[in-house]
């Protein structure tokens, strides 16, 4: 396989924090090329877009034990799709470190069956409030209603519509009205992605946790302490929760979203805190 350079997501800390991190990642490349490890452990990033995943990435490659693949990295995906099994067991074959991280948002449709072809493997999936995570998604994507009028057509051409239930699209149907605003077009998106984690069960299986945005910027040291714990990673400090750096939690709902369309992603947020408490009782 011909190398190609690494690739990260968008990083919008100073300019001196990304020199320092990026200091790190040579040093830790470097470390893993003289004393290689063979993968031990896959781990999938996953989440709707705009949603933190980014940040938690930024934590796992803090750990010495890791090799992170983004969605800009040419060497795993080809416009911010994953690329073919064949590829990312290549990529590993070649991995010197112990745990590959990836992300896999495109794929929320294929969590399980990439954990099954990729044993061991754990996710991490990332949930944030859909009011913040609709109101970044427009400010960093657009189309949302057309792609939502192409769904409820039945059109699942691309990752969007992939793996979607029957009951999502009817939803998509009696819900969509062509004079929607993208702010609730972004809300619906982040309903459709985030339902797969329910409809593949995603909630019983014992090999995924969920992260909430909120609580890992608000409380970095606790909740960065636990998702080591859960992948198993050694390292964990004050400095690797020191990576967290933004604030964004406004849980302020966009203008123009329909009071059906707000309602059902509280339904659905609800469901993941649920989960959330079950895991501290």
């Amino acid at each position: 396989m011909s190398p190609a350079k690494p690739a990260t997501g968008h990083d919008a800390r100073s300019l001196p924090v990304r020199i320092r991190h990026a200091i790190w990642r040579q040093g830790k490349a470097l470390r893993q090329r003289l004393r290689p490890r063979p993968v031990a452990q896959y781990v999938f990033v996953a989440g709707m877009q705009r949603s933190g995943t980014n940040l938690l990435m930024d934590v796992l490659d803090a750990s010495a034990a890791t090799q992170v693949f983004h969605e800009t990295d040419p060497r795993a995906f080809e416009r911010y799709e994953m690329r073919d099994s064949a590829v990312i067991r290549q990529l590993a074959q070649h991995c010197p470190a112990p745990v590959f991280v990836i992300k896999a948002l495109c794929e929320l449709d294929r969590i399980k069956n990439l954990m099954d072809a990729f044993r061991p493997a754990k996710t991490v999936w990332v949930v944030r409030d859909w009011r913040d995570s609709a109101s970044s998604a427009i400010k960093s994507f657009g189309n949302f209603v057309p792609q939502w009028s192409r769904l409820a057509r039945g059109d699942a051409g691309d990752w969007r519509g992939r793996g979607m239930s029957e009951a999502t699209r009817e939803l998509l149907a009696a819900l969509y009205h062509p004079d929607a605003s993208e702010a609730e077009g972004a809300a619906v998106m982040w309903f459709y992605r985030n339902a797969l984690f329910f409809e593949q069960q995603l909630a019983a299986d014992s090999r995924v946790r969920v992260v909430f945005y909120e609580d890992l910027v608000q409380h970095p040291e606790r909740e960065v302490e636990a998702v080591y714990g859960f992948l198993g990673l050694q390292g964990f400090n004050q400095r690797v929760a020191g990576r967290i750096h933004t604030r964004s939690v406004k849980h302020r709902s966009p203008p123009d979203i329909a009071p059906a369309v707000s309602a059902l992603c509280d339904e659905l947020l609800a469901r993941f805190r649920a989960l959330q408490r079950g895991i501290a009782s």
